[in-house]
């Protein structure tokens, strides 16, 4: 748990599957809540809704907030979403990997340097696409930490060998919208440990190396 005044960053790990092009596999998912005592946001609801439920607790839940739509971080958006009386929010470019979750379920739609209001903090809204073509990390000054998804994580990229994934665009994406974030930022990321925007500087080279 981090704190910033009032506001704070609560954290679960969830496990299950990922789904695409025809392949399953076993997966663990970070859930990140940012609130405080009265109000909070989810960012991603991947695949246990009572562990989710358990974070947010008693409090207004005003959004889940989905870093990008593959099924290991919105398969339990709909169910949090519904017992919580909130909406799932998502960039419009992802509507096509949302689809296959949820054919039938409506989102609201989030764009570019939108900012989510929560416990007297923001969260804009960074469109990083590569990914995934509607993938969007959530960056707050107030709490010096991104939240990237799967576009950065300790040691590198996202992985971009699948449906809708590009290696250049999620390259330009960590350089132009990630990269020139301050050094300190905390990434908290999709999967895996936490790391730093310094951090990764050094490491991006050889990605770019190796193109993929």
């Amino acid at each position: 748990m981090t704190a910033s005044g009032a506001a704070r960053i609560d954290h679960a790990i969830t496990s299950g599957t990922f789904s695409l092009d025809g392949g399953v596999w076993e997966v663990d998912n970070n859930v990140w809540v940012i609130g405080d005592d009265r109000e909070c946001v989810v960012i991603d609801a991947p695949h246990d809704a009572d562990a989710i439920s358990g974070l947010i607790g008693d409090r207004r839940l005003i959004a889940v907030l989905c870093t990008h739509a593959h099924d290991d971080h919105v398969g339990a958006a709909r169910e949090v979403a519904e017992r919580f009386g909130a909406p799932v929010r998502l960039h419009p470019d992802d509507e096509v990997l949302w689809r296959q979750t949820y054919p039938d379920m409506q989102f609201t739609p989030l764009t570019d340097r939108d900012k989510v209001a929560v416990a007297g903090i923001e969260l804009e809204v960074l469109h990083t696409p590569g990914h995934a073509p509607g993938a969007v990390c959530y960056y707050s000054a107030e709490l010096a930490a991104v939240f990237s998804g799967d576009t950065l994580f300790c040691g590198g990229p996202g992985a971009t060998g699948r449906s809708y994934s590009d290696f250049g665009t999620i390259i330009d994406s960590i350089q132009s919208r990630l990269f020139t974030l301050p050094d300190d930022t905390v990434v908290h990321t999709g999967h895996g440990d936490n790391t730093s925007i310094g951090g990764e500087k050094p490491s991006l080279a050889g990605w770019i190396a190796r193109g993929h």
